[in-house]
């Protein structure tokens, strides 16, 4: 079982790292805006090897999810994002529309399309997902 615990200042420079590996567009201010305690930052790992970045509260903005590439399929991605969603609530995030793999994560944890948003991104659409405690079928639970 992945360790999930909040980020430290400490932290910084191996999460920097993971979103410059990970993010087509990392934004390190907006990282360092969750570490000074703008938003909620979750590790993976005594040692970080992923993060997630949450603002709000119901609905929970996920504004960032990242795994170091020599980490992903090792389920630290899914350990961030049921760490965030046992806070309960209502959540929301946005992904590319051509990001089948991001989608089906997504999906497999309860998210479900709520609108399609073109030419969201410079280069591309995308798709808000949305997850309502209340709608999260038995099979995205795992039961």
């Amino acid at each position: 079982m992945t360790h999930v615990r909040p980020a430290t200042p400490a932290d910084r420079p191996t999460l920097l790292a993971i979103q410059a590996a990970s993010l087509d567009s990392p934004q390190p201010s907006l990282l360092d805006a969750g570490l000074r305690g703008a938003a909620t930052v979750l590790v993976a790992g005594r040692r970080p090897t992923g993060y997630a970045l949450a603002v709000g509260h119901d609905p929970t903005d996920l504004v960032e999810l990242a795994v170091a590439p020599d980490h992903r399929n090792a389920g630290r991605g899914s350990a961030l994002l049921e760490s965030l969603l046992a806070r309960g609530g209502a959540f929301r995030l946005t992904v590319r529309a051509d990001d089948e793999h991001a989608r089906r994560f997504y999906e497999r944890h309860g998210f479900r399309v709520e609108k399609s948003l073109p030419g969201y991104y410079e280069d591309g659409d995308a798709v808000r997902l949305v997850r309502q405690p209340d709608s999260v079928s038995d099979d995205a639970s795992g039961s």
